[in-house]
């Protein structure tokens, strides 16, 4: 379950990324090398708790309006950079920068609250 999660989320991110005008490769089904999503490993078999996953929904809630903020900025961001590239032709770095930072921090919260790959309560921060 956790391979398909795992390809899943890097489909999901390639989607995202090309959506977002940061490749214009179309995004495939197979695995590119160019995306990846790497899960935290869990040292010494050592087991996640099971009872955090009916807390976990719940904590994130705080993660996901930040989300939502940083997503519209992040949308904002992309149009201001699809008029500059369609000028200079040149997308920005600083959108760029941004915007992956963003599908990074959605990639964490995916991972803690709906993939359950890891206990740690990921930061708000990009």
């Amino acid at each position: 379950m956790l391979t398909f999660n795992q390809a899943f989320l890097e489909l999901q991110t390639r989607v995202i990324a090309y959506a977002l005008l940061l490749t214009d490769e179309y995004p495939s089904i197979e695995r590119n090398k160019n995306i990846e999503v790497e899960f935290p490993e869990i040292k010494g078999g050592k087991s996640l708790n099971r009872w955090l996953p009916l807390v976990k929904w719940f904590l994130s809630s705080p993660l996901i309006l930040v989300g939502l903020v940083y997503s519209v900025i992040a949308l904002g961001m992309t149009f201001i950079a699809w008029i500059m590239t369609s000028a200079t032709g040149n997308y920005p770095k600083w959108a760029g920068k941004f915007v992956l930072k963003t599908i990074r921090f959605w990639n964490r919260v995916n991972g803690y609250a709906f993939i359950l790959v890891s206990d740690k309560y990921p930061s708000f921060g990009l």
